[in-house]
């Protein structure tokens, strides 16, 4: 059964906005360990590539908030929500600390799928509830 569902459309050129003012304060706040890595290396290669997978990331957990309804309030936080890749490139939600307790004590289950252009990115999450152990 569907327990939430959350979409985000982010407008890249916000984020590089911010991102010219915060700097890397900024990739600091909303990306977890897992994904600060994924972000610098893909930055080094291209600030494009940085701003795009940021972009996504940030889409990626507001979409994911809004699927939980909670928003941007604890225990959802920006790093305890990471947005990560499976080998093939498949997107995936790792929870960590509080918030994956408090997912996981719901018996939920998250599916994300996240999409961009040259100006936008696009998210959208299903969280779902699963059979109880």
């Amino acid at each position: 059964m569907i327990a939430g569902i959350g979409t985000d459309v982010c407008d890249l050129r916000r984020i590089a906005e911010t991102v010219e003012r915060r700097g890397e304060r900024f990739a600091q706040k909303v990306l977890g360990p897992h994904e600060l890595a994924v972000y610098h290396a893909r930055r080094e290669r291209s600030a494009e590539r940085g701003l795009a997978y940021l972009g996504s990331r940030f889409s990626a957990k507001e979409s994911f908030s809004k699927a939980i309804g909670l928003g941007i309030h604890m225990p959802m936080t920006w790093r305890s929500c990471e947005i990560l890749n499976h080998p093939s490139g498949q997107p995936y939600i790792q929870l960590n600390g509080p918030l994956a307790e408090w997912f996981e004590a719901r018996h939920w289950q998250a599916h994300v799928t996240l999409s961009d252009e040259t100006d936008y990115v696009v998210s959208f999450v299903v969280v779902e509830s699963a059979p109880a152990p």
